[in-house]
């Protein structure tokens, strides 16, 4: 590393699990409201997204060890479970993000950058419709977590930009949170579209963007910002998280335009209603940051760095580096 070229280091989706939430084994099957529905989601989860969501742990502690020398670190959300899917108004939770952070601040420093993402303010479950945003996840994360809703800083002619994406997609979230929040809810996010809109006003025609946005869906609503749509062309990438593996980005393109479909529950219509918006993904270079551990079918997790010219002569070259199961204690 020198003066000329800096390396960026890129984790999203840790999901630790501390003492409080590794008590809760079976929390998601609590929720399914019959027998069949748990068989479901027992399958789903046993063979195809991840069998055991308690045990990144010992993912998060490989990375820790493993990650080489970066001049930048970004984390890009999701530092707990959700296991009770409140976000971090849930104490367990909260202890669960705070460990995941504390770690990595100790780790790296002032070098290390972190976006907010889905689970640290709440997420409805997959099934029974538990939980959802809480108010309470939002002053936890902005306070006890400090973390920035919004956070930019310039190297070279490259600008970082970090975005909070369930504020940019509020209006398809905000039924999961409760009615008498949705007055609070809609301010923040007129706060968060004037901040970013004043960040993307402010770039100079010869900088390069990185834009660090956890949650796809937030892409189109950026999109419809006049300050952004004046900058596309200066997004070198988007790295986003929330997906957990190629094989799940590789769907979303595959599936985008897909009609909404409002009949089976919150998060089918949330997840189907992204998809009906997901060509516009294409315009903000979109580059996926697995989670660690990747899905149960593929084992296929890891982060990745990007080496950066200060010039911007060159495109960022980014590389992933896989985190194999089978070297993970």
């Amino acid at each position: 590393m020198s003066g000329s070229s800096a390396t960026v280091l890129i984790v999203s989706d840790i999901h630790h699990a501390g003492p409080a939430e590794q008590a809760r084994r079976g929390y998601e099957l609590a929720c399914a409201p019959n027998w069949p529905v748990r068989q479901l989601i027992a399958a789903y989860r046993g063979y195809y997204w991840l069998r055991d969501p308690l045990g990144n742990s010992r993912f998060f502690n490989a990375f820790l060890q493993r990650a080489g020398a970066a001049d930048f670190v970004v984390a890009n959300g999701d530092y707990s479970a959700d296991s009770a899917f409140i976000g971090v108004a849930d104490d367990a939770a909260c202890a669960s993000a705070n460990e995941c952070l504390s770690q990595m601040r100790a780790r790296f420093g002032e070098r290390l950058h972190a976006t907010i993402g889905d689970h640290e303010l709440g997420k409805t479950s997959l099934v029974g419709g538990k939980g959802g945003l809480r108010l309470a996840s939002w002053e936890r994360t902005v306070g006890e977590l400090a973390l920035r809703p919004c956070w930019q800083f310039a190297w070279g002619r490259y600008v970082f930009i970090g975005v909070t994406s369930t504020l940019l997609a509020l209006p398809l979230l905000l039924r999961e949170a409760p009615a008498d929040e949705h007055p609070a809810w809609r301010k923040l996010r007129a706060e968060h579209l004037a901040t970013v809109r004043t960040v993307f006003a402010s770039l100079s025609p010869d900088q390069r963007v990185l834009l660090f946005c956890h949650d796809p869906t937030a892409l189109p609503f950026l999109a419809e910002l006049p300050e952004v749509q004046a900058r596309l062309g200066q997004i070198e990438a988007t790295v986003i998280g929330h997906l957990h593996s190629e094989l799940i980005l590789r769907k979303s393109r595959l599936l985008a335009g897909l009609p909404p479909i409002r009949w089976c529950g919150v998060s089918v219509a949330r997840m189907s209603t992204a998809l009906h918006r997901a060509k516009i993904w294409k315009s903000f270079n979109v580059r996926l940051c697995p989670s660690l551990t990747g899905i149960q079918l593929l084992k296929d997790g890891g982060w990745l760095t990007a080496q950066l010219d200060a010039e911007a002569r060159t495109p960022a070259k980014f590389k992933f580096h896989p985190l194999p199961w089978s070297e993970v204690a």
